[in-house]
């Protein structure tokens, strides 16, 4: 039975909280779950303690039993210490063609004018000895 630790969404409509529960992966989303280990409030200014509340003994209890975090409550994890969430690729955003155009350009003629600084430098470097 491969256990996850997910949130499973509560409240009503357009204003979500979430419960932190410890659930079987083939169970459905807001349905069956063995044991709550907290909750999550995204309304709530980042400020408030009220905002996420999450047992951490019990997680890393279940953590030692297999249970696997996703992606969100490992933040949580990471952010408290217990755990180290590693680094995703975000790659930058897709440009317009004609800014990818223009950046292509620019840094094509820096990379030429910085040949060219290195190619005069060798060669002062190599008149010098010679006179």
């Amino acid at each position: 039975m491969p256990l996850v630790i997910r949130m499973a969404r509560a409240g009503t409509k357009k204003r979500p909280v979430y419960h932190i529960v410890v659930a079987d992966s083939r169970s459905p989303r807001d349905g069956r779950f063995i044991e709550r280990l907290g909750y999550f409030n995204p309304l709530l200014p980042k400020e408030k303690t009220e905002r996420l509340k999450f047992d951490l003994e019990k997680a890393k209890a279940w953590i030692a039993k297999g249970a696997q975090p996703s992606d969100r409550v490992m933040r949580f994890l990471d952010a408290a210490g217990v755990m180290k969430r590693t680094a995703r690729n975000n790659p930058e955003r897709a440009l317009p063609r004609k800014e990818r155009k223009a950046k292509a350009e620019a840094a094509k003629t820096a990379a030429d004018a910085a040949a060219a600084a290195a190619k005069t430098k060798a060669a002062a470097a190599g008149a010098a000895p010679a006179a």
